[in-house]
């Protein structure tokens, strides 16, 4: 993508968006959130006068993945406020309330003017982006201003443009970044290959984080209740296409209990769930019914947000939704730290952990409904097979912990932010 097509880029978004608002929530929200967004930065930093950490997420998964290191940085250099910001409402809408963060703002649409702007208003002494974001007009006003910038968690693939023969403008974008900790070898060595050698090996953020949520593992008495003595498959971050490939399998064993947790909680979604798996009820009018027995239906969907970390300890087995589509599956370490055998689709060759869970032995990916009934089939019956993956996913999930602490160690022998 050339600098002109960029620019084409982040000036029809918003266009886009403004079409498309009456009728999309969530574009809305995109565009309401921004409304007067500097007017709000302003005066919410007019009065502090502390040093500035920014970190940037583009939405709520990138955030979970960089929260490790936020809390750790507020540990450590309490002195300094700390400011959050989101691309996506799904980030924003979800952690605005967040407190470990002193403010969070949407991120203004990139444009020169609106950069120098907001970083005029904010005076970074530290900027850190989460995995994957690289916004042109940022990145360059922040190496004009001398300000460190540190890419974390970042995993990179060869089919990249960074990595072809047009890709000086992501090249470009990529040099602005101070250091780059990266999650694998293989990022390590494409970067060097380009000659980017400000770059680390730290690993990936996201499995401290999936182990401080296991520690902080809080019951919910609700689902308890529900799972009772009976296996139990929770489906997590499902799409249509997900639910299309289990419904028949949770149609035909009553005696197995399903927490479906759809990735999109909107009227349709939820009425769509509702007529796919016929024995099903959703979470918030089971809750209100108090007289109405578990054993009356074995499948819960789930429309709230916030609960899926925690529903992850009730499975028997983890579906992770989203293999089924052209993105790929979600979090599958969410499950995995609770040494669960992980179920899912076909798609999932653009995340690091997944494939190196299947190659190990704790997930299994299926192309199919034939397929995926098979493989729950036999981790429900065979024991020895089903013990083994969830040994595997616990003990991987533990082993590749500790990303969180060489990042925070690194910005403190580069003296990148002051005591």
């Amino acid at each position: 993508m050339s600098k002109i097509f960029y620019n084409i880029f982040t000036w029809l978004y918003p266009f886009f968006a403004s079409l498309i608002a009456p009728f999309n929530a969530k574009a809305k929200k995109w565009l309401s959130g921004r409304k007067d967004i500097f007017e709000t930065i302003e005066h919410a930093l007019d009065k502090d006068s502390r040093p500035v950490i920014w970190m940037h997420c583009a939405s709520l998964g990138e955030f979970e993945q960089g929260r490790p290191l936020l809390e750790e940085l507020r540990a450590n250099y309490p002195s300094y406020a700390i400011v959050l910001t989101f691309f996506s409402p799904s980030g924003y809408e979800v952690q605005k309330g967040y407190k470990g963060a002193d403010y969070i703002f949407y991120l203004p649409m990139d444009n020169e003017t609106n950069a120098r702007r907001f970083l005029d208003l904010v005076n970074p002494a530290l900027v850190i982006f989460i995995k994957y974001e690289f916004w042109y007009y940022y990145l360059t006003e922040i190496k004009k201003r001398n300000i460190p910038c540190l890419l974390v968690s970042a995993i990179f693939r060869r089919n990249q443009p960074f990595f072809k023969w047009y890709g000086g403008f992501h090249q470009e974008m990529l040099a602005c970044f101070t250091y780059c900790f990266v999650q694998n070898e293989e990022s390590l060595q494409l970067l060097n290959g380009i000659g980017y050698t400000a770059t680390y090996l730290a690993g990936d953020t996201r499995f401290d984080r999936v182990i401080q949520i296991a520690e902080r593992f809080e019951p919910i008495e609700s689902i308890a209740a529900f799972c009772g003595d009976a296996k139990v498959i929770v489906a997590g971050s499902t799409w249509t296409e997900d639910d299309k490939e289990l419904d028949h399998f949770a149609n035909t064993r009553p005696d197995v209990r399903f927490i479906i947790a759809p990735h999109n909680i909107g009227e349709d979604r939820l009425k769509e769930c509702l007529q796919l798996y016929k024995s099903a009820v959703l979470y918030s009018e089971w809750i209100k019914s108090a007289n109405t027995s578990p054993s009356s239906f074995n499948t819960l969907i789930i429309d709230n947000i916030g609960m899926l970390s925690r529903l992850y300890h009730y499975a028997t087995i983890a579906f992770i939704g989203g293999g089924f589509g052209a993105e790929g599956i979600h979090n599958a370490l969410e499950a995995a730290v609770y040494s669960k055998a992980v179920v899912f689709g076909p798609v999932y060759d653009k995340y690091a952990e997944a494939i190196e869970l299947v190659e190990k032995g704790g997930a299994f990916p299926v192309n199919d409904a034939l397929e995926l009934e098979k493989k729950l089939s036999e981790l429900l019956n065979n024991a020895a097979a089903y013990n083994n993956a969830c040994h595997v996913a616990g003990a991987y999930v533990a082993a590749k912990t500790g990303a969180t602490k060489k990042i925070i160690q690194f910005i403190h022998a580069n003296r990148l932010l002051t005591n």
